[in-house]
């Protein structure tokens, strides 16, 4: 062969050697555009959509949650009062079981829980149906009370039909349909009532082995039942606090109604009992009522010397004495307070706003207080006495406990 068919080859041969390597080159590029694309989703995993994401996660997750309470809460409220009302009553239990058997002792617990249990729906199905029989009677008084209320704000240039339209729905006639809707819906809580004495009585037969339940868990996450024996503490001693409270507040209404001669003294008693255990709203909830029937009855002198009277014993009762037995059971800040309310209340409707603040303290102790890292949070719902009352009660817990081990 020729040299010059050996010169070209040559070129030819050098040709294909930059055709493959452009075609290598061709097939890096993926590789670097693979190498590219992660540092991109590294930067995006690091960039604010990812804690966004997150974020917009939770708060589904949280709207179906509320919407699954709200859902069962005609089981779960029940229950969830029942183990409050078994909290609270546990050292009775203790008490009996030093001198009888546990069973036995359980026993009593359950009675005296159904004693209470018992006269307390007797009192409130017995204001409800004399409610629904008496303010009928009523009716023209309410009706009197409407046009000179109306006739009183047209003397500021405020014209009938202006007035009438500000004033909606509210009829004179409706106040007595919605009582009497009040007492015929006393039906619908059976089903309540009975979730409610069933879990009494398991949980009252549950209480003589929970000292070994309680060990196992404190031996397994200390965190977790050193949270739920403070919770217990702070239940027990609001339930007793606030009942006691609560009937001496409502015995002090009755005394007063029935010397200022307004009727229905026992049912606005009962009244102001109920709404002593709703935060915030209580009060007025519980004021309302006797204040228009004693303007009705007595003008507005005797009304005022009810809302006088009202005021000066919630001030006095719940603002001063109250809280020194009570102390740091609850320490939930008035902001706290008011939205667990307005939350509860939502969510399952007047049985949650009595029990908005037992309610906010277990969400507390099951998922604030059993995690380091919730810390913060707690900062914000408790007040700054009540934690340093708390740390000091577990640094208490801790000696105690290691004192029984040595």
């Amino acid at each position: 062969m020729s040299n010059d068919d050996t010169n070209g080859d040559a070129p030819s041969s050098e040709s294909a050697q930059i055709a493959a390597a452009e075609v290598r080159a061709d097939q890096a590029e993926p590789s670097s555009g693979d190498g590219a694309s992660a540092g991109e989703n590294s930067e995006s995993s690091s960039s604010p959509w990812g804690v966004t994401a997150i974020a917009l996660v939770g708060v589904a997750a949280l709207v179906i949650a509320v919407f699954g309470l709200r859902e069962t809460a005609s089981i779960l409220m029940p229950a969830f009062l029942a183990v409050n009302l078994v909290i609270a009553g546990m050292p009775l239990q203790r008490l009996l079981a030093k001198f009888m058997p546990g069973v036995l002792a359980s026993v009593g617990l359950l009675l005296v829980l159904y004693a209470l249990l018992a006269a307390f729906v007797a009192s409130l199905v017995w204001s409800v149906w004399v409610a629904a029989e008496e303010i009928p009677l009523y009716q023209d008084r309410f009706t009197q009370l409407y046009d000179d209320t109306i006739m009183w704000l047209g003397d500021f240039g405020l014209s009938e039909d202006q007035i009438r339209e500000s004033f909606g729905n509210v009829q004179p006639d409706q106040i007595v349909g919605y009582v009497q809707t009040a007492a015929g819906s006393l039906s619908s809580l059976g089903t309540m009532l009975a979730i409610l004495v069933v879990t009494i009585f398991f949980l009252c037969f549950d209480v003589p082995g929970l000292g070994s339940r309680w060990d196992r868990v404190t031996s397994l996450r200390p965190r977790v039942a050193e949270s739920l024996e403070e919770f217990s503490h702070g239940i027990r001693r609001y339930w007793i606090v606030s009942t006691a409270f609560g009937l001496i507040v409502a015995a002090m209404d009755w005394v007063a109604l029935i010397i200022l001669g307004v009727p229905l003294a026992g049912v606005w008693a009962v009244l102001a009992f109920i709404t002593n255990y709703i935060p915030n709203i209580g009060f007025v909830l519980g004021l309302v009522p006797p204040a228009l029937f004693a303007l009705l009855i007595g003008g507005p002198s005797t009304a005022l010397w009810v809302v006088v009277i009202y005021s000066v014993i919630n001030l006095v009762m719940q603002s001063f004495i109250q809280p020194k037995f009570t102390g740091d059971a609850v320490g939930l800040t008035p902001t706290m307070t008011f939205l667990s309310l307005a939350f509860w209340s939502l969510v399952a409707g007047p049985l949650g706003a009595i029990l908005a603040v037992p309610l906010t303290l277990a969400f507390k102790a099951l998922f604030i207080d059993t995690d380091p890292r919730m810390g913060w949070f707690s900062t914000f719902m408790v007040s700054t006495g009540s934690e340093k009352k708390r740390e000091r009660r577990r640094e208490k817990r801790h000696t105690r406990r290691t004192a029984r081990r040595s």
